[in-house]
């Protein structure tokens, strides 16, 4: 059974930070493109940054670059994104997906096969 499993969201004002984490089980880590999604109500499902867990290629949404970054620890099964500077409009229900033979870039997230629950992060003005 595939599993991922979100946790780290959480109300914060404008300018903070939060670190999300996905622990994924039930299929070979190392073999997957690892990404983050969002979606913000009456909004499109956006492609927030993935990360290779085999050659460790990332790639990063033009609206969180610079801010985010997205890390992995293979031995833990655990991909991370680290959220500074955080604005109102990043408040959205993240969202990590699993996918083989992803391909590292832009995502509608149709191309992932497996999905976390989400967790809600709510950025305050």
């Amino acid at each position: 059974e595939v599993q991922l499993v979100e946790s780290g969201g959480g109300l914060v004002q404008a300018g903070g930070s939060l670190r999300l984490s996905c622990v994924v089980s039930g299929f070979t880590f190392n073999d997957y493109v690892i990404g983050w999604f969002r979606q913000a109500p009456g909004k499109e499902r956006e492609g927030v940054s993935c990360i290779s867990t085999t050659t460790g290629s990332t790639y990063y949404a033009d609206s969180v670059k610079g801010r985010f970054t997205i890390s992995n620890d293979n031995a833990k099964s655990t991909v991370y994104l680290q959220m500074n500077s955080l604005k109102p409009e990043d408040t959205a229900v993240y969202y990590c997906a699993g996918g083989e033979l992803v391909v590292v870039g832009p995502a509608s997230g149709d191309e992932y096969d497996y999905w976390g629950r989400g967790t809600q992060v709510t950025v305050s003005s």
